[in-house]
């Protein structure tokens, strides 16, 4: 029989079960005939040395511990099922007796996901969002449109502006001396890019093709080369080219340039504005999403978390993260190199926000057993399509990478999100929201 016993208030105890004497000698006996194998008594082939003539030389019990291990999984997770937890990480064992013809008895540290006591999560008040889309952000969508059609010609007899494209040699120095990455020839600069230290590419506005300007700048203290850091430079610049975006008229052509599914203008604005208003309606659920749930987790007292719950989640995070660089091809050295950091730093990053998201699943699960949710066959069915055609892969696929329990799990989730979702309620001003918080953060801290 198992019994759980907790350390005081924290998400941590012990619990003690037995393996009954049956169930400890089948153990016995598998061990038997796998050491068998492995040992040569004399008289006997090997693998055949009789169980009475095994007793005798080597004793039963240096069979337990081989048995035990055989035993122990099936006997564990039962002991678990019984007292009714949920262990988060590998128990700390401990053998209190195996006593030939007794039950074996045991004990096991164990640390168990924390209580959840569920506060308010439904019918949340949350900041109120506008999802109209007006025609003045129709119009900046089309005229980014415009900007992307655009194409370059040369400038003649006028000098260079912001917005224009300078063809240039350049020649940095540091006190007087070369620096790597310093010089360049034909390099193609748009002023006001702001792709250049700062102070480069206004020191070239004003100026003609042909000239030769001394570019006169600081790098700055927090400049990635850390020779460079806080130094003055010096740029030697010859201009070869000054050239000007040439903007097409926003017109029917212009509309069936962009948009082969369109005639017209018109039909071209139409469709900005709805998917607009499908990135608009995305944004606000999102953000609705994310306020309420917040609110739900902040309304809810949760037990001592275990640290190797928070642990798990960063390990994950990570792992998750690196797999995305992946699919697009940079591999975990290559990003490290890219980014100049290491995993620990990409880990310390994760792990600033993991005691929130552990909460937060936590939450979420307890309110999937509150509002007695579930995942259909159906469900379950249309989460496999969905993800076959996320991630080009067939049905069966899918099914061999992610179980039926994890499907059933993120589905649940899922539900309860919007469960919390689609009955918040709209009616806060953004001051009042910040207000709220910042109230709620005092209370926390006290």
């Amino acid at each position: 029989m198992a019994k759980w016993e907790r350390e005081g208030d924290k998400s941590r105890g012990k619990l003690t079960f037995e393996i009954d004497v049956e169930t400890a000698q089948k153990g016995i006996d598998k061990a038997f005939e796998e050491t068998k194998k492995k040992i040569t008594v004399p008289g006997f082939r090997k693998g055949h040395v009789p169980r009475q003539i095994f007793n005798q030389m080597y004793g039963e019990e240096s069979l337990y511990q081989d048995a035990l291990n055989e035993v122990l999984p099936e006997a564990y997770q039962a002991a678990v099922k019984e007292a009714g937890i949920k262990p988060v990480d590998q128990p700390q064992l401990n053998i209190e007796s195996l006593e030939k013809g007794k039950p074996w008895k045991l004990s096991a540290t164990v640390n168990i996901e924390p209580d959840v006591k569920l506060g308010d999560y439904k019918g949340l008040e949350v900041t109120k969002h506008s999802t109209e889309i007006s025609d003045a952000e129709v119009d900046s969508e089309l005229e980014d449109k415009r900007q992307q059609q655009a194409e370059l010609v040369l400038k003649e007899d006028k000098p260079a502006a912001k917005g224009d494209t300078v063809v240039i040699d350049y020649v940095g120095t540091v006190d007087g001396k070369k620096f790597d990455g310093g010089s360049a020839d034909n390099y193609s600069l748009e002023l006001g890019s702001n792709s250049f230290i700062p102070g480069f590419e206004d020191q070239l506005v004003g100026h003609n093709a042909d000239d030769k300007v001394d570019v006169k700048v600081t790098f700055p203290e927090d400049y990635h080369a850390k020779e460079l850091a806080g130094k003055d430079a010096n740029f030697a610049v010859t201009i070869h080219e000054i050239k000007e975006k040439q903007l097409p008229d926003l017109d029917d052509d212009f509309a069936k340039d962009v948009d082969e599914d369109v005639d017209t203008l018109d039909e071209l604005k139409e469709k900005t504005k709805k998917q607009l208003q499908k990135q608009r309606d995305d944004s606000v659920r999102s953000q609705v999403e994310q306020e309420a749930i917040d609110k739900a987790v902040a309304n809810a007292e949760i037990g001592d978390i275990p640290q190797s719950m928070m642990d798990d989640d960063t390990n994950r995070q990570v792992q998750q993260y690196l797999a995305g660089m992946q699919q697009q091809g940079i591999s975990p050295k290559m990003y490290f190199q890219i980014t100049g950091s290491t995993e620990d730093d990409l880990r310390k990053q994760f792990a600033d926000e993991a005691e929130h998201r552990v909460k937060t699943n936590l939450v979420l699960e307890a309110i999937v057993k509150d509002a007695k949710l579930a995942a259909s066959d159906e469900d379950i069915e249309n989460e496999i399509k969905d993800l076959a055609e996320q991630y080009q892969m067939k049905a069966d696929e899918v099914k061999k990478v992610l179980s039926r329990d994890m499907l059933t799990h993120d589905i649940e989730i899922k539900k309860a999100v919007d469960l919390v979702a689609d009955s918040a309620k709209q009616v806060l001003e953004p001051k009042q929201a910040a207000d709220n918080d910042d109230d709620k953060k005092e209370d926390s801290d006290k």
